[in-house]
């Protein structure tokens, strides 16, 4: 019988063959096995398996869910191999996340987060630009903030007006029809950073720092954070507020709203929104309809019309 670090590596291995990237899960597993080995446990117990979910002191009840969630579906694979496995039951540490309830940007909200982008210091590098034309292409393609950060300058085709989204979540491939404005303020970029970086080799990802490799997640969520306080939607004491991600919500509302309004059938254009958005389940991208007020009352005035011709 293997032991349990050579299952969580060739459990991580599975799973990250379908699809799944386990980022956070694969640490977290390597840190139980840890806790596993030093107290010389050679199989999973429920005992064992909630001490170490409830290590950290310092944190919300949230994070000791979180923890055991993982070592609990760990341990479902696990007791194929060792039937010894414990698998700890829902009932304990149970948390259910609520969703976070998105903001809906203005259109002249998102002009000033542009403009406070091309504010931001150069002194001769093209950060200001980098940052106009992230936090842009994320207003206008509802792309994850990952996505466009791992974009290769091979991905995007300016010619066709079509960036290629390689191996986003569960590890799938899209390809993103862009407008000729956005093709614009890309070409515009692309240009800039290929004068800035003329001298000398860099990295090939579209968005750079000024040390010519990959931005770096941390650095553009602070970035945004700083803008945000900037034009007044964050106070300086906030420590919540509208998100990045939120942009990517502002563009599936008002692509669902642009066609409501404009009478399309909106239940068989769902499915392609939720192609586009790289969602897994069209019920990802239904959860809009009932997130935000507006888009309800235009599915009840629809409702309404149809029942109107029904009587």
């Amino acid at each position: 019988m293997n032991t349990l670090r050579q299952a969580v590596q060739e459990y991580l291995s599975l799973r990250r063959s379908l699809g799944f990237k386990l980022r956070d899960a694969g640490k977290l597993l390597l840190a139980f096995v840890m806790f596993m080995e030093q107290h010389r446990a050679f199989y999973i117990t429920t005992k064992l398996a909630l001490t170490w979910a409830q290590q950290p002191s310092n944190v919300q009840p949230a994070e000791w869910a979180r923890r055991l969630s993982v070592v609990r579906t760990f341990a479902r694979h696990r007791t194929a191999t060792d039937p010894r496995t414990q698998i700890p039951p829902e009932s304990l540490l149970p948390y259910r996340p609520k969703r976070a309830r998105p903001y809906l940007y203005s259109a002249k909200e998102i002009r000033s987060l542009l403009r406070a982008a091309l504010s931001l210091p150069a002194n001769g590098e093209l950060r200001p630009w980098t940052y106009h034309c992230l936090f842009g292409l994320l207003s206008v393609t509802g792309l994850r903030i990952g996505e466009a950060r791992n974009l290769d300058l091979r991905d995007v085709d300016l010619r066709t007006g079509v960036l290629t989204i390689r191996n986003a979540k569960f590890g799938k491939s899209r390809l993103i029809p862009i407008h000729a404005s956005t093709r614009c303020m890309l070409a515009d970029y692309l240009a800039r950073r290929n004068r800035r970086w003329a001298a000398r080799p860099v990295s090939s990802y579209v968005f750079l720092s000024n040390w010519g490799n990959q931005l770096d997640g941390g650095e553009i969520h602070r970035t945004f954070y700083a803008l945000s306080r900037q034009i007044g939607l964050r106070s300086p004491s906030d420590s919540h507020g509208p998100r990045i991600h939120d942009l990517r919500h502002r563009f599936a509302v008002m692509t669902l709203l642009r066609w409501y309004r404009s009478d399309e059938d909106v239940e068989r254009k769902l499915p392609f929104l939720s192609a586009y958005l790289g969602h897994v389940h069209v019920s990802d991208t239904f959860w809009y309809l009932s997130a935000w007020p507006e888009l309800m009352r235009e599915a009840m005035v629809r409702l309404e019309r149809c029942w109107e011709r029904q009587s």
